[in-house]
């Protein structure tokens, strides 16, 4: 039976070497918040906002011409610590 990640890394990368790290709880949240508010806007100037769930009194915007790659990394929680 495969594992369901307890959240979604997501890893912007921007323009200038920026790296931004964001967690989205499901894979899917991630896929409506792209497919919805980046690839729409992929050419843009206009700033978007970015969800950041993990940080309560944070938000973030990007221009998304200046996104150059996003890497998606499922993380598993369990009781025992791999590191």
């Amino acid at each position: 039976m495969p594992r369901t990640p307890s959240e979604i890394a997501v890893y912007i990368m921007m323009e200038g070497g920026h790296r931004e790290e964001v967690r989205f709880p499901t894979i899917e949240d991630f896929q409506k918040w792209y497919s919805g508010q980046l690839v729409p806007k992929a050419s843009s100037d206009e700033f978007i906002s970015v969800p950041i769930k993990n940080i309560q009194g944070e938000y973030m915007v990007v221009r998304p011409s200046r996104v150059i790659s996003i890497r998606v990394e499922p993380i598993y929680a369990g009781s025992v610590d791999r590191y």
